[in-house]
């Protein structure tokens, strides 16, 4: 999604005539699921998809159209023996999709804001009115709210304020919902990005910083040698902060929304690097290393007045045991514990049995 809206945006500035087309309602089986996108450009080419098949081809003839015609549509697909697939097979579900083609300045304001949230990692959620019969609101209509769930801006709507039916399903984004369908409004949750702080930029932190950039973590990486946190090895890291680590970690940021991991070189900067964050507010702290090396940092870090409490919240060792072995699955496993961390409010499945500190 992240990347769609990026370049909508990118078509937006350029003035470049585009579609942008939404799957807001799916039932029984379909290729693609509610929140899927595609943008269709003026010449025909595309970005993005809504699974590919004869209904991809017949909603890029459609967007065309609307383009051309510069209204908004709904326009619904019934998956049958019309619609065949790449793979031959019949989905037999149904998919309304909103084509939004973006000409007027209205539009454009709506999308460009849509996109400076996505680009900030900030979250939104777009409340689409896509059947009016169902609910009473012309339709289409769309809503865009920020994480507090204010309203930032509208496009078609008849009202400036959001309608009390669409505010009485709005799912928080606390609770990272899915995209949803309810009484002829579809909700597009976009999830806010957390900070992901990455002590160490060996093997394991370079690896973990290229997948967790794709899960939608904003990754800063801290290291005492410069030349280990190059923009090379960590091209798409949003910061990277070169120093020694108690001077970085005693004045960077800290988040109720941020990430730590320990990944450093030694058993002295990993509990340096736990000193300065084990109790600073983070929504996750985490620690690679054996059984031992946990248990003993944390005895040291309990005579240095760090409390039992919180080391007692660090998660250590690190990662979901998988059984990996090498560089790329040790990112994996730690990987899936920070994702799944996230989006289950802190529930992690397969994780090995907590250190615990002496008292």
């Amino acid at each position: 999604m992240q990347e769609i809206v990026r370049q909508l945006a990118d078509a937006l500035n350029a003035n470049r005539p585009v579609a942008y087309c939404r799957l807001v309602e799916t039932r029984g089986s379909t290729p693609q699921k509610a929140g899927a996108m595609m943008l269709v450009y003026e010449d025909g080419s595309q970005a993005g998809t809504l699974g590919g098949g004869c209904v991809e081809a017949e909603v890029k003839r459609r967007a065309l159209a609307v383009l051309h015609e510069g209204k908004a549509e709904v326009a619904t697909f019934q998956l049958d023996s019309d619609y065949g697939w790449d793979d031959g097979l019949i989905c037999g579900g149904r998919m309304q999709i909103l084509i939004d083609p973006i000409r007027d300045p209205a539009a454009r304001s709506y999308f460009l804001t849509l996109a400076e949230a996505n680009e900030q990692g900030q979250g939104v959620t777009e409340a689409i009115v896509f059947d009016g019969q169902a609910n009473g609101i012309a339709a289409p209509a769309s809503y865009l709210l920020d994480a507090n769930e204010q309203l930032i801006a509208t496009l078609y709507a008849a009202l400036p304020d959001v309608p009390q039916l669409v505010a009485e399903h709005l799912q928080p984004l606390a609770t990272r919902p899915r995209p949803y369908a309810s009484h002829g409004v579809a909700y597009l949750p976009t999830d806010p990005r957390c900070r992901l702080l990455i002590v160490g930029g060996g093997h394991v932190g370079q690896a973990v910083a290229a997948l967790a950039v794709d899960l939608q973590f904003d990754v800063w990486v801290v290291d005492d040698r410069a030349d280990v946190i190059s923009e090379q090895r960590f091209p798409r890291a949003q910061r990277r902060i070169a120093g020694s680590i108690e001077e970085v970690l005693a004045n960077v940021e800290i988040t109720p929304d941020t990430y730590c991991l320990i990944v450093t070189r030694g058993h002295n900067h990993d509990e340096e690097a736990l000193y300065h964050l084990a109790d600073r507010g983070a929504r996750y702290v985490g620690m690679i290393g054996s059984r031992r090396k946990i248990k003993m940092i944390f005895d040291d870090l309990i005579n240095e007045g760090v409390s039992a409490e919180a080391l007692e919240r660090v998660y250590a060792p690190l990662g979901i045991d998988i059984g990996s072995q090498t560089v790329p699955e040790i990112a994996v496993s730690i990987c899936a514990e920070l994702v799944s961390h996230r989006n289950r409010g802190g529930v992690v499945p397969g994780r090995p049995e907590a250190v615990r500190c002496s008292q």
